[in-house]
C-alpha cells in the first residue's frame, strides 16, 4: 500500500531531507585524496547524531556504516574501510536519516581531485536522468512514466541501466512501496498521487547493466568493473509538480 502523507509528516520529512542535504555539503568540503572511506563514514555518523537525526542505514539489515560509500565501478552500498581515495576517483555518498521517526534518503557522486571526461559524462548523464525523470512526477502521472524518462535518458548517452537495484516509497520506513525502478513503459503502474514521497534513484554504468555483489554481502559492483554513478533526492508529489525534499 502506498501511503499519502500529511502536511506534519512532509514537513518532518523535510527537515530530515535538509540536515541530509547539509551532510553532503559537509562531507563534499572533506573529500579529497588521501582520505579514507572510514574517516568519512566517521564524519557522517558525527554530523547526523550532532544535528538531532539518525543514521537509517546503520543497523538496517545488519549494514555496519553510517552511510553508504562506493567508489569507481561499486554501484551501491559500500562500506566504509581504511581505503584511500585517489586523485582520479569517483565516490557515491548514499546518505538516509530519520527525523523523529520520518526518512529522507539521498545519493551524490562525487569525483576526487581530476577525472577523466569519460567520469564527467557518466555523472552528469546520470544527474541528468534524475532530474528528466523527476520531471514527470506530479498527480495523475504514471510511475511507469518516471521510469520510462530515466531509461531513454540513459540510453541516449549510452549508459547500462542497473535493473536488480531501484527507487522506492519513503517515510516512516526507509524502503516503502512502491518499487520503482529506471526502466519501464509510460503510461503504467500506479497513478501518482499528491501527498505521496518518493526517492528516485538512477543507478547507472558506463558499460554494462550487469553487477554482482562481493564477499562482504554488502558491496554491489558492475561486472566489467566499468564505473558507475548513482543520484537520487526524496520528492514529494504535489498536484502540478514536485518538491525536493533533500534540497536546501
Amino acid at each position: 500500500m502506498v501511503s499519502i502523507k500529511s502536511d506534519r509528516e512532509i514537513e518532518l520529512m523535510k527537515h530530515s531531507g535538509h540536515i541530509n542535504y547539509l551532510c553532503h555539503k559537509y562531507l563534499e568540503s572533506k573529500l579529497r585524496a588521501g582520505i579514507t572511506t572510514k574517516e568519512i563514514d566517521d564524519l557522517a555518523g558525527k554530523f547526523i547524531t550532532e544535528n538531532g537525526c539518525v543514521s537509517s542505514s546503520l543497523g538496517y539489515e545488519g549494514y555496519p556504516g553510517n552511510i553508504c560509500i562506493s567508489v569507481n565501478d561499486e554501484v551501491v552500498h559500500g562500506i566504509g574501510s581504511n581505503r584511500k581515495l585517489k586523485n582520479g576517483d569517483i565516490v557515491t555518498l548514499d546518505i538516509s536519516m530519520s527525523y523523529k521517526g520520518y526518512h529522507s534518503d539521498s545519493a551524490a557522486t562525487y569525483p576526487i581531485g581530476t577525472i577523466t571526461k569519460d567520469k564527467q559524462d557518466l555523472l552528469d548523464h546520470t544527474k541528468e536522468a534524475l532530474y528528466v525523470g523527476l520531471s514527470k512526477v506530479k498527480a495523475g502521472a504514471k510511475l511507469g512514466d518516471i521510469s520510462h524518462a530515466i531509461e531513454t535518458c540513459a540510453h541516449k548517452h549510452h549508459l547500462g541501466v542497473v535493473e536488480e537495484l531501484c527507487g522506492h516509497g519513503i517515510g516512516t520506513k526507509l524502503h516503502e512501496d512502491p518499487d520503482i525502478p529506471n526502466f519501464g513503459e509510460e503510461g503504467t503502474g500506479l497513478t501518482l498521487k499528491t501527498g505521496m514521497t518518493f526517492a528516485i534513484e538512477p543507478m547507472l554504468n558506463m558499460g554494462t547493466k550487469h553487477v554482482c555483489i562481493l564477499d562482504d554481502d554488502w558491496t554491489i559492483v558492475t561486472e566489467d568493473g566499468k564505473p558507475s554513478a548513482h543520484f537520487e533526492h526524496t520528492v514529494v508529489v504535489l498536484d502540478d509538480g514536485y518538491e525536493i525534499l533533500t534540497g536546501e
